[in-house]
């Protein structure tokens, strides 16, 4: 988390708007334990993790969403989910995911 932290405060410092996306919840096989974080800038960049990779792209264009409505959202990926297959989780477990804007 503290190099998620670091990353975010250097784009805040250089001005950009920022989304953090956290793990609020795991069932069965999931890549990554509640916690973990991804931070999103407003310039499409992208720093930490939430999955082995297979969800963070829908992840960010949520991201953009809050950004730019600032009504943070909460997603949830799963095996059962169509969309999950859409995006790639092929782990057969299910995670829940926390986005919202950074305000410093």
């Amino acid at each position: 988390m503290r190099d998620v932290a670091e990353q975010i405060h250097k784009w805040v410092a250089r001005g950009d708007r920022v989304a953090i996306a956290t793990v609020v919840d795991t069932r069965r096989s999931a890549p990554r334990p509640p916690g973990s974080k991804m931070a999103i800038n407003d310039r499409g960049e992208v720093f930490g993790a939430i999955s082995g990779g297979c969800i963070e792209g829908s992840v960010v264009a949520l991201a953009e969403q809050v950004l730019a409505d600032g009504a943070p959202q909460l997603r949830s990926y799963g095996i059962a989910d169509d969309q999950a297959w859409d995006v790639g989780l092929p782990c057969g477990g299910e995670i829940d995911v926390w986005v919202e804007r950074f305000e410093p």
